[in-house]
């Protein structure tokens, strides 16, 4: 279990109070001191990105979408609701008196937000009462004070008994060593695993302000005997891992025929499945009574009361309990059920892959055919990927997303955290700044030759609010940057700057020419030149480099955040399927 998956480092510096203005309704976007408008002349936000000067908790009202991590949006009752994982820059959260756990965000216009408490001020009883009843089975030593976190939650409107309700399941872990039940600490360390998360759930008819617990959902499990808990090595030894499937990261569905589905998983053995009564909220084959575990049965075997593997990274051999894959996100659209995925550590190279199943149970395959039900695999497409553009500071650490639809246009929606890079402004703790990135998906071709065969990736600029459009064959051309997200497995063993230089995409400048030409680079970097052309209808431009494979990219009117000021510009977003690679770009002339 990642024991340090959240920990943010301290602040160092004296923090400044903002003022606040609205562009929805009341705080959220900064005004700057000298009392301008938070919104420039094109309606794009002014807020630096370095949210730093605004990050103690005294300006928790004027964060907006600083301090944004493993977020979940849902619409209800007028507002975007986001909710999180506990998780702010000098983990400044932590002086909250109230609602202090699972922090979150509301909107009418996902842009500007206003920061609204968590259900919850400590851990409900049934996660501590579960534990230790698990412990006491295994002939161990209760925990009488757990060290929780509390990670993750995805929340989701669903009809309980007529009345539209929030319901959000939710992650909590056990940051206690299993054999002595002491703190996981390096100094601490026992010869064992740290102990299981639990998922539970709880629900709102107004969730600004109250909610309801309904307790114990699921809970990590293991198919080792019951003593089998011992560790090699404090920081190593990740193959043998005691647990297979890991309760953290659920996300949530109600399927075309009407069932309802948690997923959850995170690094250990890939994503289980489970199905859930819709009036309860807990699982059909419910195995606790007020989270004693009663009727629980032998959790070291092969129990289906913790779910069936749908998707893996990694399906067997030592690696697959630690293979580089967490927070599923799963969308229904069109015959498809769409599987998101997270890949890597999160200060860095955390990226979004996707696959789709056209049956909720599976098998989800991937772009290229991997089935990651059965097989396993890296999943492409790339969804989003570390990047910088020539101006700005770039962004790493950007997965774990949220997916959904803007109310009214049906538009589809991503969001995820985003970090600065290492070193911004001199600031050595910069990666540990998140800003919640809210983003629009297009709809991108597999090849040019399937033009009907369509996935998500997300569009490179975040959303501004910025009125829809079409992109007309004239804008087309002029100066473009453009960025290949392609991967390449990280090296753990680089520092922090030069792990973060591997995985960042930079952009080159290309040029598309009024006589539907254009010059430009290649994935590695070396200069090309071919054709293009433009389908107003689809918005699609389709891309054929001389002697080479045409691919079509999707269009869009976005923000360019890195100019100064921030302007109204064309974006491009599609597929190289033929190199592993996702395309982005952005029009700067």
């Amino acid at each position: 279990m990642r024991i340090t998956k959240y920990i943010i480092p301290a602040l160092g510096a004296t923090l400044l109070l903002a003022a606040s203005c609205q562009k929805d309704e009341g705080v959220g976007i900064m005004t700057k001191a000298d009392g301008t408008t938070s919104f420039n002349e094109y309606g794009i936000p002014t807020d630096d990105d370095d949210y730093g000067s605004i990050s103690s908790w005294n300006n928790h009202m004027y964060w907006n979408l600083a301090n944004v991590h493993d977020p979940s949006i849902a619409w209800y009752n007028g507002y975007y609701y986001m909710f999180g994982t506990d998780a702010s820059y000098g983990n400044e959260h932590e002086k909250a008196s109230v609602g202090k756990h699972f922090q979150g965000k509301r909107s009418r216009d996902l842009v500007s937000w206003t920061h609204i408490y968590g259900p919850m001020n400590e851990a409900p009883a049934w996660v501590t009462d579960s534990l230790n009843s698990i412990r006491s089975r295994m002939n161990l030593d209760p925990i009488e004070t757990p060290n929780y976190g509390y990670w993750a939650p995805v929340i989701r409107v669903v009809d309980v008994n007529g009345v539209p309700t929030m319901r959000m399941y939710y992650s909590i872990i056990v940051d206690n060593y299993i054999k002595t039940g002491k703190a996981s600490t390096e100094a601490n360390f026992d010869g064992s695993w740290t102990e299981r998360a639990f998922i539970g759930v709880c629900e709102s008819t107004d969730p600004s302000d109250s909610w309801v617990d309904k307790g114990f959902v699921v809970c990590s499990s293991s198919d080792k005997a019951r003593d089998s808990y011992g560790r090699a090595n404090w920081n190593g030894d990740y193959g043998s891992a005691y647990f297979r499937f890991n309760a953290i990261d659920p996300t949530y569905i109600v399927d075309k025929d009407g069932k309802h589905w948690l997923i959850y998983g995170s690094w250990h053995s890939g994503f289980a499945q489970l199905e859930i009564n819709p009036a309860t909220g807990l699982p059909v084959n419910a195995y606790n009574e007020n989270g004693k575990f009663k009727g629980l049965g032998d959790p070291w075997g092969n129990n289906p009361n913790y779910g069936t593997r749908i998707a893996t990274r990694v399906a067997s051999g030592s690696w697959a309990r630690w293979q580089g894959s967490e927070a599923p996100e799963i969308v229904y659209k069109d015959g498809w059920y769409y599987l998101f995925m997270a890949y890597d550590g999160l200060d860095i190279p955390y990226n979004t892959r996707v696959c789709r199943s056209q049956s909720i149970n599976g098998p989800f395959v991937d772009l290229k055919g991997t089935d990651l039900t059965n097989v396993g695999g890296d999943a492409y497409p790339i969804v989003t990927h570390p990047y910088k553009f020539s101006k700005g500071y770039g962004w790493v650490g950007i997965s774990h997303c949220c997916v959904f639809q803007q109310e009214g246009s049906g538009d589809w929606f991503y969001c995820s955290q985003g970090r600065l890079p290492v070193g911004v402004n001199g600031n050595a703790s910069s990666n540990a700044l998140m800003t919640g990135h809210v983003r629009r998906i297009v709809w991108a071709p597999a090849t040019a030759d399937t033009p009907d065969d369509l996935w998500p990736i997300s569009l490179p600029e975040r959303y501004a609010g910025l009125s829809k459009k079409a992109v007309s064959e004239s804008e087309i051309a002029g100066t473009w940057e453009h960025i290949h997200l392609y991967y390449t497995r990280p090296d753990s063993s680089l520092p922090a700057t030069d792990l973060q230089n591997a995985q960042m995409r930079t952009s080159k400048e290309w040029e598309f020419k009024a006589d539907k030409t254009f010059t430009g680079y290649n994935k590695a970097g070396a200069a090309i030149s071919g054709t293009w052309s433009f389908d107003a209808g689809k918005q699609f431009l389709t891309i054929t480099p001389a002697g080479g494979t045409a691919v079509i990219v999707v269009v869009a009117h976005e923000a360019d955040w890195e100019a100064s000021p921030r302007v109204e510009t064309i974006v491009f977003a599609g597929i190289d399927k033929a190199n592993d690679a996702t395309l982005w770009g952005k029009k700067v002339q």
